[in-house]
């Protein structure tokens, strides 16, 4: 009964909201039973749609990797590089003698990086993993459902909840649920643009994108002027679900940056209020202030350009202030010694430069597909199901509804993330989900009808024919769709694979059962990151980037893929404490990317070695004095062999352990430098 009158105050605002509806308030006879149950099923197809995504997202991953079926040692491979690793704090917590002893050995972790105790907590975004590890310990639900499980389908139920949030925003903006109901159809129809969640389940995104959609539903609906007696509950939604996006998003600060420019936009335009404008700007640092404080006051969010921009936001009200924005960053920078996330700001003023770059950390960056422009079979992958014309046209004809601020704000929020996704493919799925709703609301709502109605002059009955147009059309959508589209579908959820990686279960079952719990591991960091997860072996360095010394670290260990002598690589590699290091063919001999992006190229580049193959090198460049370490140890020659031994090798990874070196004989003896 709540819901239902909570939403009818939703449903009034929003019909005396309409832009070339009618201004006749709605009266009590107006909510019949009929309205009432109207509006339930709106609200049922919006949880129909949504377990409808969360099965098939479930589906396509049980299939594609038949997870039920597979050892333990490869369901934990099949988290890939960086999801290994956050997934393997879940398991340590649940592990751990009790929770208290968890957590403990999470603030105070010297496993991920080797001769170096971190605070997880406060480096990394695990609260999830502590929060799911916490509430499977405390729910009686051991006995028949499995940790990896109970994981798994907590992300995916996320997914439930971002079409909710998609569908009900679409609602909000267009005043009939049926806008809702194709919203969900695309986003399910989109899955390859819209998200990638079946085969990266544990990427930070997946768990953050969910609340980011249900915080602009609740601006959404705080910017209706109508719902007057709703926006304080509003305000406090705006604020949990933007504090838990931050919470579970290391790059939540550029997220909401983007954000609080579109509020900044709207607020040139006088689209907002004082107040509504102050009160989104303090969701957003209250936000960040509390994510900051659970994170043991970690200074990259303190130092972060959102927060820089938002105080000079507040204060451009009353005065001209000139590059205040950045000024504040670069104080702020030298007075916390910023460093963690100036790799992001590298990457962001190589890829917009006009010429190479030879930083390390931005070329690993700009030469991997995730972070480059936007390609041009998305547009034909959006268009074949019918979402990219109406959300086109909705941007168009944008200046019709203008004056509301909710509408103002959703085109806006589009156009801006559509912008940053062009530029940055890995970006695009906060685009194209939000997509799904603002096209939705261009079919549903009565905007851009008017306007195509009275351009081809059907001014007569105006109002019936809107109606009927706006019913229709949704409907005749989803037949198409449904017709084009459901015979595609069933026959991707038949096809059925298998996990099928030999090489890597024999790696880790061997590390697992041949080396000491305490070994110090070398390697690759998507590798080192199932080690962690598989093994619980010590790390010299993971796919985690967000700090300086770690990146210098991974650098240096990815000498062994350089031009560098055997003395080099041992004396880096012990000086990092690692006692063995894994070296991987398809890296020492990689084709997957072009000449210039291989990693054994960027290595080459940084240290002024001339590259590998045909092709042009910059004059400055000079040839090295030593052959690749990577492929030079497998001669077996005996400077390589006084240095390391190999211990494990297969077609795909080679392992060497360190040997210890002797001291010097202080007598002149000749005695070896080296011993088993």
């Amino acid at each position: 009964v709540g819901v239902i009158k909570t939403f009818k105050r939703l449903e009034v605002a929003l019909h005396e909201g309409h832009v070339g509806g009618s201004n006749r308030k709605p009266t009590p006879c107006d909510w019949s039973w009929g309205a009432i149950i109207w509006t339930s099923v709106g609200w049922s197809v919006s949880v129909g749609l949504g377990l409808l995504c969360c099965i098939y997202v479930a589906t396509l991953h049980e299939n594609d990797l038949w997870f039920s079926n597979i050892k333990e040692v490869e369901r934990e491979i099949s988290f890939r590089t960086e999801c290994g690793l956050y997934y393997s704090y879940y398991k340590q917590m649940l592990h751990a003698p009790s929770i208290q002893e968890g957590l403990k050995e999470l603030i105070h972790d010297n496993l991920t990086e080797s001769k170096r105790t971190i605070n997880l907590l406060q480096r990394m975004n695990i609260y999830q993993e502590v929060f799911l590890s916490v509430l499977y310990r405390l729910l009686p639900i051991q006995s028949y459902l499995e940790p990896v499980y109970f994981y798994i389908y907590t992300v995916f139920s996320l997914q439930a909840v971002y079409v909710i949030a998609l569908y009900l925003t679409a609602w909000l903006l267009s005043g009939s649920w049926l806008a809702g109901a194709l919203t969900g159809v695309w986003y399910i129809l989109n899955r390859v643009d819209t998200t990638r969640v079946e085969f990266t389940i544990s990427l930070r995104e997946n768990w953050s994108l969910p609340f980011l959609a249900l915080q602009v539903t609740a601006i959404t609906c705080y910017l209706r002027p109508q719902l007057t007696t709703l926006q304080q509950v509003m305000v406090w939604l705006m604020y949990v679900t933007t504090f838990c996006f931050c919470l579970t998003w290391q790059f939540n600060q550029f997220i909401l940056l983007v954000q609080a420019l579109v509020i900044y936009t709207l607020d040139c335009g006088d689209f907002l209020t004082t107040t509504q404008v102050t009160t989104l700007y303090l969701v957003q640092v209250s936000s960040l202030l509390s994510v900051w404080f659970l994170q043991f006051c970690n200074s990259m969010i303190l130092g972060s350009l959102v927060l820089s921009f938002i105080v000079a936001a507040l204060f451009i009200r009353h005065c001209q202030v000139s590059l205040m924005i950045f000024s504040l960053r670069v104080c702020l920078q030298k007075a916390l010694q910023l460093r963690s996330d100036e790799h992001i700001f590298k990457f962001t003023k190589s890829k917009f430069a006009l010429g190479p770059t030879r930083d390390f950390d931005a070329s690993l960056y700009l030469c991997e597909e995730a972070f480059g422009l936007l390609p041009l079979d998305t547009l034909e992958r959006l268009a074949s199901t019918l979402l990219l014309y109406p959300y086109v046209m909705t941007q168009q004809e944008g200046q019709v509804a203008a004056f509301r601020p909710d509408v103002a704000y959703n085109l806006l929020h589009t156009l801006f993330y559509g912008l940053l996704a062009f530029s940055t493919m890995r970006m695009k799925y906060i685009w194209t989900g939000h997509m799904c709703a603002v096209a939705a609301y261009g079919v549903c709502g009565t905007e851009l009808w008017t306007v195509l109605l009275s351009a081809l002059r059907c001014n007569t009955k105006l109002l019936v024919r809107l109606r009927l147009v706006r019913y229709v059309v949704p409907v005749v959508m989803i037949g198409f769709l449904y017709y084009k589209f459901w015979p595609k579908l069933m026959e991707e959820l038949s096809e059925l694979r298998e996990f099928y990686d030999p090489d890597t279960v024999e790696l880790m079952t061997w590390i697992s059962t041949k080396t000491p719990k305490q070994a110090v591991f070398a390697g690759s960091m998507q590798l080192l990151a199932g080690i962690k997860l598989c093994t619980g072996r010590v790390l010299t360095n993971h796919p985690h980037y967000e700090d300086k010394d770690l990146r210098e670290r991974t650098r240096q260990v990815y000498q062994v893929y350089a031009r560098r002598s055997p003395e080099e690589v041992y004396d880096i590699l012990k000086a990092i404490g690692a006692d063995y290091v894994v070296l991987e063919n398809s890296i020492c001999y990689e084709r997957r990317h072009r000449r210039g992006c291989r990693l054994r190229d960027l290595l080459d580049l940084a240290n002024g070695h001339i590259m590998d193959g045909p092709g042009e090198n910059d004059p400055d460049l000079v040839p090295a004095t030593h052959p690749r370490f990577c492929d030079a140890i497998k001669t077996d020659a005996a400077a390589y062999n006084a240095l390391f031994t190999r211990t494990f090798q297969n077609k795909t990874f080679h392992v060497y352990r360190l040997k210890k070196k002797r001291k010097k004989n202080t007598k002149g003896s000749s005695e070896p430098s080296v011993t088993q």
